[in-house]
């Protein structure tokens, strides 16, 4: 294997630094001039036709926030771009919270997002973090509209989708939009010290262990509004880009990451708790990369399987491959474990040699089977979020939120 795909060489790590760089060189065009974020395209060419969405502005908010704390030119400017439209059209000043996007017109995209409104949380931790004027009172709000509409303290777990006006709640829960407020709540905890986030955190992911445990480590991604395991849903449309079919098993190691970090950052001195937590995050892994890698004959993550781990949607999404690189990584900084490496090695040359778009840049967004360019359910490359994640963590310590352990410098 070449020393280039290998962890802890210093030749990988001139690969991901590049691969940073020409990442945060690709998005510089996705600020509207009221600041929502175009959807780009294959080349980084804003698609002006398509709405602007509220979790891309977030995401690539994020992303330059890390890009300027990386002393990554012109981050500044564009973190503030993305939080002006933040603040402005895609904020309800009428009723609170995130619309769901904007339209090309101006219109609104209708609903109250879960899974936008913890992409708001991520996006004012980051630029927090950053040092962006005007980051501390969107995090402010952006928590307590999430605590007032969407946080259920009773149940320890997030609901998913409002009307525009916050009236009416959709009876459909899911555990997409659970595992960004994850995400969010560990960043939130990171940056303000309230503890709360982390507790609240650890409720969630205490739900879906349990729900993995019970389904041989394939984690149920839909629910009824009592919270019991919808298995069926979407039979009809697979390949659905947020409720897709069946397990999704690049969730599975997304989730064995984030079940890392909060364990490693809220079990201190308590061995055998850290160990019950290790332990589920490398049943996740183990189970998704097994019914996911490779399934079909060729390199790749597959979408989705059905329950017994047999693929499904085929197509390759390239944050599958992102949340991979990311996982293998930490559990082979956690564990020491040879298998770990070895995953990640192969990873980065499948990225290398298939995903990575050398001449265009960014990386290629949906694969089929035989990892030809497909574009029926991520056209284009609309943002940079999972990609750029995955040239930092591999080397960032795993017991914090990406954004503090960069502004730290806290590398492996």
């Amino acid at each position: 294997m070449n020393s280039k795909y290998e962890i802890n060489t210093k030749e990988n790590r001139e690969f991901l630094k590049a691969s940073c760089e020409d990442l945060l060189n690709f998005g510089h065009r996705f600020p509207s001039p009221n600041g929502g974020s175009y959807y780009l395209g294959d080349d980084g060419t804003p698609w002006k036709d398509r709405n602007r969405e509220t979790w891309i502005t977030c995401r690539m908010a994020h992303v330059y926030s890390l890009g300027l704390m990386l002393g990554h030119e012109g981050s500044g400017e564009l973190v503030d771009a993305a939080l002006k439209g933040l603040r402005g059209e895609l904020h309800d000043e009428k009723n609170g919270g995130w619309y769901a996007g904007v339209t090309q017109e101006g219109g609104i995209v209708p609903n109250k997002q879960c899974y936008a409104h913890a992409f708001v949380i991520l996006a004012a931790s980051s630029a927090l973090t950053a040092g962006r004027p005007g980051a501390k009172e969107l995090l402010e709000e952006a928590l307590a509209v999430y605590d007032r509409h969407f946080w259920n303290e009773e149940e320890g777990l997030a609901c998913d989708t409002w009307n525009t006006e916050f009236t009416v709640l959709d009876d459909y829960r899911g555990l997409n939009a659970n595992m960004h407020t994850v995400e969010a709540f560990l960043a939130a905890g990171d940056v303000t010290g309230d503890k709360k986030y982390h507790i609240r955190a650890g409720r969630i992911i205490d739900h879906v262990i349990q729900w993995a445990e019970d389904n041989s480590w394939r984690i149920p991604e839909h629910f009824t509004k009592e919270w019991v395991a919808d298995l069926d849903c979407n039979r009809d449309r697979p390949d659905d880009p947020f409720k897709p079919y069946g397990a999704t098993p690049g969730h599975g190691i997304e989730w064995a990451r984030l079940i890392t970090q909060w364990a490693l950052a809220n079990c201190g001195e308590e061995k055998e708790k850290l160990e019950k937590y290790l332990q589920a995050a490398e049943k996740l892994y183990t189970t998704a990369i097994k019914d996911g890698w490779n399934a079909d004959g060729a390199p790749g993550i597959v979408y989705t399987t059905d329950w017994n781990g047999k693929p499904v949607v085929h197509d390759r999404m390239h944050w599958t491959l992102a949340e991979a690189i990311n996982t293998s990584a930490v559990l082979y900084h956690v564990t020491g474990k040879d298998k770990y490496a070895k995953d990640y090695a192969e990873f980065m040359k499948y990225l290398d040699e298939v995903v990575l778009d050398h001449e265009k840049g960014s990386w290629f967004h949906q694969l089929d089977e035989k990892n030809h360019l497909k574009g029926t359910v991520w056209p284009g490359k609309s943002d940079l979020y999972h990609a750029l994640q995955s040239t930092l963590i591999p080397y960032h310590k795993a017991d914090m939120s990406i954004a503090p352990a960069v502004k730290k410098n806290l590398e492996i």
